[in-house]
């Protein structure tokens, strides 16, 4: 029995495929025809004094000497801000959802968020509400007690 000619779909199929070899091939003479040396200077990449890159070197007159002292590895320590004497703090509610009974509070002295829980406040608060609080170290951090508007 004589073997059915190939379909038309296998032909370009195996067409496709010559030419994709074929532009394959050439891409890659072309490649090796423009290999033209680039040189270990024109791969070079410069940080300027204000941190960033350029393909010019620095300027030697602006070369400034740092001590091994003042290199800082991994984040700073944070300082720890002393509390108001009589410990009671100032704030700015910045969200609260009071159907999942729980918000956050700007500090005004640290500008940081406090979490704060509905279980802790005096009075209801929301949004934009001035508040006077203490912070608690809770066990993810610093919690709002004993909120109430001020």
């Amino acid at each position: 029995m004589a073997r059915p000619n190939e379909s038309s779909n296998k032909q370009e199929n195996e067409k496709k495929k010559r030419q994709h070899k074929q532009e394959k091939q050439e891409k890659k003479e072309a490649r090796k025809a423009s290999k033209h040396s680039t040189s270990f200077e024109d791969m070079l990449a410069y940080v300027d004094e204000n941190g960033n890159i350029t393909s010019t070197p620095p300027d030697p007159s602006k070369k400034r000497e740092i001590s091994l002292e003042e290199i800082q590895l991994g984040v700073p320590r944070q300082e720890t801000i002393a509390a108001p004497a009589d410990g009671l703090r100032r704030g700015v509610v910045k969200f609260f959802n009071e159907s999942k009974g729980y918000g956050f509070i700007i500090d005004q002295h640290t500008q940081e968020s406090v979490f704060v829980h509905i279980r802790q406040l005096q009075e209801p608060i929301k949004e934009r509400d001035k508040v006077v609080f203490e912070i608690e170290q809770g066990h993810k951090g610093p919690s709002a007690v004993n909120v109430k508007k001020g």
